[in-house]
């Protein structure tokens, strides 16, 4: 039931891993929760089950209106597209009109001058932001622990990494959530004009592995692959229907970091205990709640 004395929160990518955790993570707490879907069956249904979901489509501004109407604070998460550019401008906009006190990005872990394709994108958006004079922050989540189980799963007892020997700190997508739901809640009175930095251990793929061996009590190795491996695994990306800017910006972060202009990803920058209260999962302790799927895969 809504409560007209709390802020409207719109999640956006309320389906997706990290939405759908914010989405549970504010259930309970003293906002109204709005989601969205470009499917309009879904918000019927979702609708009949007395949740606030409204039809919005990112590729169809026509569809903002009514979707930000009565809306205090945004979640912006986009797709992985470069069409996440032109997404991002036009909800702003929107945002803008319809009075939207707080937008809460999730952007990257980068420097300012980052010459990355899809980091340089991510920074254009959050510069965007803050010109459109509604309050924000920003959210700089690293490596998303995700990718151990997901694009970098063992196979045949080997973990395999396309950096070879360079570090990268990870963040579970849980606590990305976790934050994420935290400043909606708290709001701009707390956060806004804030960058926060998500970055909790920074491990090598030899590190990696024996994390995963530790977990599994099997023997994983570590295969250190290059940049024209990686090439090869964009293009099967690619044929799978991945974004071909996105997909190739990627072969551009394998480059810089074995080159060493984004070194800085090896950083450990973690202000999850500042604004949760408690400490960052680990990655052991991710791998721990994996250890099923690893065997699985590894084997």
């Amino acid at each position: 039931m809504e409560n007209n004395s709390n802020p409207t929160v719109l999640v956006l990518g309320a389906s997706g891993t990290i939405g759908k955790q914010v989405v549970k993570d504010l259930k309970d707490k003293d906002v109204n929760v709005r989601i969205t879907s470009r499917k309009q069956e879904e918000v019927d249904k979702l609708r009949s089950e007395g949740q606030d979901c409204r039809f919005l489509d990112l590729d169809d501004p026509t569809t903002f209106a009514l979707a930000l109407a009565g809306v205090d604070r945004v979640f912006l998460l986009t797709g992985y597209t470069v069409g996440m550019l032109t997404q991002s401008k036009t909800l702003v906009d929107a945002a803008k009109k319809a009075g939207v006190k707080h937008i809460v990005h999730v952007g990257v872990f980068a420097e300012w001058d980052t010459t990355d394709a899809h980091f340089a994108w991510h920074q254009m958006i959050e510069k965007y932001i803050e010109a459109s004079g509604i309050a924000w922050t920003h959210l700089h989540p690293n490596m998303f622990m995700e990718a151990l189980t997901g694009a970098y799963l063992p196979k045949n007892l080997t973990y395999t990494t396309y950096w070879k020997d360079r570090r990268v700190g990870y963040i579970a997508a849980s606590d990305i959530a976790a934050v994420a739901a935290q400043v909606l809640v708290d709001g701009p009175e707390r956060h806004a004009g804030k960058d926060y930095w998500l970055s909790v251990e920074s491990h090598n793929g030899q590190e990696i592995a024996q994390l995963m061996s530790k977990v599994t009590g099997l023997e994983i190795k570590c295969e250190e692959k290059g940049l024209e491996e990686f090439k090869e695994l964009i293009e099967d990306w690619i044929e799978g229907g991945a974004d071909k800017w996105y997909a190739s910006a990627n072969i551009e972060f394998v480059k810089q970091m074995l080159d060493g202009r984004m070194s800085y990803m090896s950083m450990v920058q973690n202000d999850i205990p500042y604004i949760l209260g408690r400490p960052a999962k680990t990655v052991e302790e991710f791998l721990i709640e994996n250890r099923d799927t690893l065997i699985a895969s590894a084997r």
